[in-house]
């Protein structure tokens, strides 16, 4: 509720280059005492971007030395595997939505839109290039294994990069 009450006085400013709300603080008569500044994280901008690419690193790194993911790769059917790669990216849309977006998002689909695909596809980027940095996605010699593990190893990496994109 605090949310929506704070829209009725609530500007949005660009500070620095970045966008801004700017929340006046008032006193009981209504007259303006200060401002707070607080960031207004609907574009997304390289800085997101690296974020991203730190915030997939983080889970990626310890799941993707583990011989339990190369292993569930072999595994597991491509359908589940898909369906893994799916909820993941529901996950990750949900998650943007209600953090980021939720009051914001009329005007800000594109964004909105941009930012959960960058995180999940640069999240499989990280991911398959650490996988192939270590030999574990076996490139030529059986492409659909190598894709399973990436889509298994992604998983914690997309929610620990979406989660790093909302630190600013």
């Amino acid at each position: 509720m605090e949310e929506r009450a704070e829209h009725k006085d609530v500007t949005v400013k660009r500070v620095g280059g970045y966008l801004h709300k700017v929340i006046p603080i008032m006193d009981r008569s209504g007259r303006v005492l200060s401002y707070v500044l607080r960031p207004f994280m609907v574009e997304f901008r390289p800085r997101d971007l690296f974020q991203i690419i730190v915030g997939a690193s983080v889970l990626a790194i310890p799941v993707a030395f583990t011989e339990e993911a190369w292993e569930l790769g072999m595994q597991l059917p491509l359908n589940n595997v898909l369906i893994l790669g799916g909820l993941s990216l529901l996950i990750i849309a949900c998650f943007v939505y209600f953090h980021t977006y939720r009051f914001n998002f009329k005007g800000h689909e594109f964004n909105y839109v941009k930012r959960v695909f960058a995180t999940y596809f640069v999240s499989l980027a990280v991911v398959g290039i650490l996988l192939t940095i270590i030999e574990k996605c076996p490139w030529g010699v059986d492409n659909i294994l190598a894709v399973k593990r990436i889509i298994i190893v992604a998983f914690p990496a997309t929610m620990s990069a979406a989660i790093s994109d909302t630190l600013k």
